[in-house]
């Protein structure tokens, strides 16, 4: 297999990229956000827990019919939503 030529006017560049990485949140998450992202996905897996075994005794509970299923796993997507900002 025949060899590339390699063209002796290849462009040099004259200055090095800058390739440090740059810190962007360097203290981490906040306490107050782990609490409320955690909080958030318990609540939703409690909300679905308590509506599937006790729903039909709770009347407020009853009334809410399917909506029971968007509260429970809304709470639980916003909490998982709410990772993605986790450092």
């Amino acid at each position: 297999m025949p060899k590339a030529k390699v063209t002796k006017n290849a462009p040099v560049s004259t200055t090095p990229a800058n390739r440090t990485p740059v810190k962007i949140n360097s203290s981490g998450t906040p306490l107050w956000y782990k609490i409320i992202m955690f909080g958030l996905m318990l609540a939703g897996l409690l909300w679905l827990v308590v509506q599937y075994i006790f729903g039909p005794e709770i009347a407020w509970m009853a009334k809410l019919n399917a909506w029971n299923y968007l509260i429970g796993f809304g709470l639980f997507i916003m909490g998982l939503l709410m990772t993605t900002g986790w450092r």
